[in-house]
């Protein structure tokens, strides 16, 4: 007898966050507070490593910088964060796309009759379907199979549920883009600070004598260390904001070819071999 625990796809068992002690995002969607506390990690491993180099000028790119590279560095770790739970979710949803649910003998025909072999070789495979993008579709649209006249019903159904999961896609990615909208800004607020305390510098040297040249080197000195902050954090926030944008295009970019693999798996192995039985069209009409 088949345990939930003995089945190849276990999501409550092999899930990272559900490994993590965390509570599992649906299908793709990392868990806010996992991924917050990975990014966090990140964060201080990042500045950690950073202790044996703070003579280097790198370093101290981002110590010496006012607060700005800090914000930065944060929310780029916690984007960082988002999109490895991601990929490492959506490499375990695309393992149910080498699994067969449907029996496979070549005569085989899918109706109302033979919903139940069907579920129960998929609950032979699965703990819980509705974990998974490709299963959670199957049962619904085998639940509803009895209740169904046509074959093209059941197509609709599974169309409708690939909108629904591509909708959800959508929304796992809502806290990414608001990272890449937030770090170029944070970047900017950096830029325009320091060119404050560049401009302001710059007129304490215009009220300096011209005698006191030691005055004025002090204050030019300041004043470049203000635009070495403009540029330096506009620098960082933008090639931040540059890396987490491809990586995040590519990871999407994957999740929208598995949810299409999805629906051709549907369409191969559940639309083309439905079919409605006559005892059944004879029972709807006499119903009608």
């Amino acid at each position: 007898m088949t345990t939930p625990h003995s089945v190849p796809l276990n999501w409550t068992r092999d899930d990272i966050e559900q490994r993590l002690m965390f509570r599992g995002g649906r299908y793709t969607t990392a868990n806010t507070w996992l991924s917050l506390l990975m990014g966090c990690i990140l964060f201080v491993v990042f500045y950690t490593a950073l202790i044996p180099l703070r003579e280097t000028r790198f370093a101290k790119d981002f110590t010496n910088q006012g607060t700005i590279p800090y914000f930065t560095c944060f929310f780029a770790a916690w984007a960082i964060a988002i999109l490895f739970l991601k990929s490492s979710k959506s490499k375990y949803q695309k393992r149910s796309l080498t699994y067969s649910v449907v029996p496979d003998q070549h005569d085989f025909v899918l109706s109302s009759a033979t919903v139940d072999q069907v579920m129960e070789k998929l609950y032979a495979t699965v703990d819980d379907p509705r974990h998974f993008v490709l299963f959670n579709r199957i049962v619904i649209a085998l639940s509803n199979l009895k209740n169904l006249g046509q074959v093209g019903d059941v197509d609709d159904i599974l169309r409708s549920q690939a909108e629904n999961d591509e909708s959800v896609t959508e929304t796992s990615y809502m806290l990414l883009g608001a990272f890449i909208w937030a770090i170029p800004v944070l970047g900017f607020i950096g830029t325009v600070l320091g060119l404050s305390d560049a401009i302001g510098g710059f007129g304490d040297v215009l009220q300096k004598t011209s005698s006191d040249m030691s005055a004025v080197k002090q204050e030019l000195q300041k004043t470049t260390a203000g635009l070495a902050m403009a540029f330096v954090t506009t620098l960082q926030a933008l090639v931040a904001a540059m890396g987490i944008q491809i990586w995040m295009t590519f990871e999407k970019k994957n999740e929208l070819e598995f949810l299409d693999e999805c629906s051709s798996y549907c369409l191969r192995n559940i639309v083309n071999r439905l079919r409605l039985m006559p005892y059944e069209s004879g029972s709807k009409t006499g119903s009608e």
